[in-house]
């Protein structure tokens, strides 16, 4: 995968057509009916992903700013729009497994007709509708991880359980060696998107924080780690939880993360490639913040917050690490060696997803993109192995609710000095 950068040229078209056609790969597996089905409110339909991206560009660049531009079916607005209220009526998100129709291939040839039309308008569009196609490739990239989990999903509720991708044989690799801890001074941080390229507009305005002494682990917690906590009664013990997390946990019989069963005295997991046994030295995933928190408590540290996690995470290059170029099997692998901040897993803070000091949002519907879902949410960082390389930054903030965990959600460790 292409890792673009500000240059003196625009490189909006060429990166458009590598994001669409990313999205295109991760689908072809797929039939109809796997692109159709809604497993869970939270997830939506492959199909209303392919549509949806679609309908962002096909509003936000081609009808704002292409003179005389006719939509592709007029019905689609009200089918795809998520949730931008200045945009109108739109279809219920709990339904979006019912449309049936347009069919997959339909969806197909409506992506196929914006492609064309938005690449043939581009060398006239303004700056500000370039721009807007940069912020619908970063919101496709957002979509690709999306749909790659909601599929996930949705195999998984399949009694069959089988695999998107064939994986390769499996290497054993060590268990690393305790965690180790890089102590931070007190010191006061300027966190927050600044300078050249994309960001996101939560990401701003740039400001400072003061952090206290602390020190935050060099690696996230391993599945192996985990199974101690299980051991230990983790998940039994309501020291460890907040009163939401256990109230969450006992509701919904949580004993173990999403995807995990015991098979007698083995635990497996049901990944992108199937059902496997648990692979101990590679990162947990898949939990929620409750289950983050009490692993941490149980540990003896705490979450990190967003401003220690972005401050140590600055110094580390946000293109390395494991994170998705093709369409393929994926999933978090253990650590070679030495501290790494992005992929694997969406790492989850201690803070909540609020506002930074002096954030405005966007005039217009695309100030609806982050800014409306700022209460109720807690923060992750570092991107995932399903996020596309390239997309993720040390200022990047992601957020779920706190009992979320059918994304690749892990945990890192922090603790007072």
């Amino acid at each position: 995968m292409r890792l673009y950068q500000a240059t003196g040229r625009d490189f909006r078209a060429t990166r458009f057509q590598d994001v669409r056609a990313l999205t295109t790969a991760l689908t072809t597996p797929l039939s109809d009916a796997d692109a159709t089905v809604q497993s869970m409110e939270d997830a939506s339909p492959v199909k209303w992903h392919l549509a949806h991206t679609s309908w962002f560009f096909e509003t936000f660049v081609l009808r704002d700013h292409v003179s005389g531009y006719q939509l592709h079916d007029e019905r689609f607005p009200f089918l795809f729009n998520s949730y931008y209220e200045a945009e109108g009526r739109r279809h219920a998100r709990a339904r979006r497994g019912m449309i049936t129709r347009p069919t997959l291939d339909e969806v197909r040839d409506y992506r196929a007709a914006v492609d064309a039309a938005l690449l043939a308008a581009f060398p006239l569009l303004s700056s500000d509708a370039r721009a807007l196609v940069e912020l619908g490739c970063h919101h496709e990239q957002q979509h690709q991880e999306l749909l790659v989990t909601d599929i996930l999903h949705l195999f998984s509720e399949n009694p069959l359980e089988p695999a998107i991708w064939p994986a390769p044989p499996k290497v054993p690799v060590a268990m690393p060696g305790p965690i180790g801890w890089i102590e931070r001074p007190e010191q006061i941080a300027e966190i927050g998107h600044a300078g050249a390229g994309f960001a996101f507009d939560c990401e701003g305005p740039r400001h400072r924080t003061l952090l206290a002494p602390h020190a935050i682990a060099d690696r996230t917690v391993t599945n192996g780690e985990w199974q101690q906590f299980i051991a230990d009664g983790g998940y039994r013990d309501p020291r460890h939880w907040l009163s939401d997390g256990w109230a969450w946990l006992q509701r919904e019989r949580i004993a173990a993360p999403l995807y995990w069963e015991q098979q007698g005295d083995t635990w497996t997991r049901f990944g992108l490639d199937g059902r496997r046994a648990i692979d101990p030295a590679a990162p947990v995933t898949h939990v929620s913040f409750y289950e983050a928190d009490a692993y941490a408590s149980w540990a003896g540290a705490r979450l990190p917050t967003e401003a220690e996690w972005e401050s140590a995470a600055t110094a580390h290059d946000p293109a390395t690490g494991n994170q998705m170029d093709a369409a393929g099997p994926v999933e978090p692998r253990p650590s070679p060696g030495g501290p790494a901040f992005f992929g694997d897993v969406w790492e989850w803070t201690g803070s909540a997803y609020r506002p930074y000091p002096g954030f405005v949002p966007a005039d217009g519907a695309v100030g609806e993109y982050n800014g409306k879902f700022m209460s109720g949410q807690f923060v992750l960082r570092g991107g995932s192995c399903v996020t596309p390389r390239g997309h993720v930054r040390a200022s990047y903030r992601n957020f779920f609710y706190p009992h979320q965990r059918w994304q690749f959600t892990g945990v890192r460790l922090a603790k007072d000095v």
